[in-house]
């Protein structure tokens, strides 16, 4: 028993420290800079601060406010043919729309062309994980192993391409611009490629490896709210078509809000609109197919420039004004008075 007391100080010593090491820098003892904060140096830094955001803030208000832009809401003008879509059984009736607008000033530069959503929550969270990005990368895989449900597979078994509910509600209206130009009628070109961004065009989405597009999709069906294939939403270009299709990958990218607008195209700037979009009158021809009236929303298109700081959204001009900054500034000069 003796022996065993007497070994217990021994392994004392011998174990381990768990001491940090007598280090500056374990023992926290490095030389630090400690600012001395006075009256003076806190409210020049919060007027310095204040100065920047205030130049910011109005430089980005002026930039959105020099954005032309026209919007045009059809989903009530083209009443007709919302009441046609109602019924389902519709859906292979074809509906034209057409809308007259006037453009008091021209639109130089760059004009956008977008449609526009109010009251479609894509941000619900069975509805942006309803998609297989497997899928989207041309691989072969199971997608009923996926979030595509109900909108993976038919009854009979055959696999929908692409599957889920984003792709099933794609946005499906055709929108064309017209020129009235004295007694003559000249369409507006317009753009449908180079919409999307890069890295979904080459890197998220891919069609399957086919000599043939056709062929590649064969043994897949269409999802049931769509009009045609996968592989014939552009048959004019091969590098627009199947999944790495511009309107089907701008579609793919889910809002965070109700209420939100995609590019649809981009003006072509060549012929009489080098520079722009003249002042005059135009007239939007709309094949209608795209229903919204069972969730009470709207459509919208619309026309727009762009300056250095993007659209017309004066939001981030609003933020960086710095209001809090100086009612922060306000209450140090008060507080020092006292």
């Amino acid at each position: 028993m003796k022996n065993k007391k007497s070994s217990a100080p021994q392994e004392a010593e011998t174990r381990p420290s768990r001491c940090p090491d007598n280090s500056a820098f374990k023992q926290q003892k490095l030389p630090a800079w400690k600012p001395q904060l006075t009256a003076a140096s806190v409210l020049s830094t919060f007027f310095l601060t204040g100065a920047f955001c205030l130049s910011v803030g109005v430089s980005l208000i002026v930039a959105a406010k020099s954005v032309r832009e026209i919007q045009v809401d059809y989903s009530d003008k083209c009443s007709h043919c919302s009441k046609l879509r109602e019924n389902s059984s519709n859906w292979n009736s074809e509906c034209l729309c057409s809308i007259n607008i006037t453009l008091a000033e021209d639109m130089l530069g760059d004009v956008f062309m977008y449609y526009g959503l109010q009251n479609f929550y894509q941000n619900h969270r069975r509805y942006a994980l309803s998609r297989s990005d497997e899928q989207l990368l041309g691989r072969n895989v199971d997608v009923q192993n996926s979030y595509c449900a109900p909108f993976a597979t038919y009854q009979n078994g055959t696999p929908m391409a692409p599957c889920g509910a984003i792709a099933n509600s794609m946005f499906n209206d055709t929108i064309d611009l017209f020129y009235n130009f004295n007694s003559s009628v000249i369409q507006v070109p317009l753009l449908k490629t180079g919409n999307s961004w890069w890295t979904d065009k080459n890197v998220k989405f891919r069609n399957p490896e086919s000599h043939n597009l056709s062929a590649a999709f064969a043994g897949t069906a269409r999802p049931p709210y769509w009009h045609k294939a996968v592989y014939l939403l552009d048959e004019e270009d091969e590098k627009n078509n199947g999944y790495i299709n511009d309107d089907f990958i701008i579609w793919m990218r889910v809002s965070a809000f109700a209420t939100f607008r995609n590019l649809y195209r981009r003006i072509s700037r060549k012929g009489q609109f080098t520079d722009g979009l003249p002042a005059g009158n135009y007239t939007f021809h709309i094949s209608y197919n795209f229903p919204v009236s069972k969730f009470k929303g709207k459509k919208y298109v619309i026309l727009s420039t762009m300056v250095w700081s993007g659209g017309s959204n004066p939001f981030l001009g609003i933020a960086y004004l710095g209001a809090s900054q100086w009612i922060v500034q306000l209450v140090f000069i008060l507080r020092s008075q006292w």
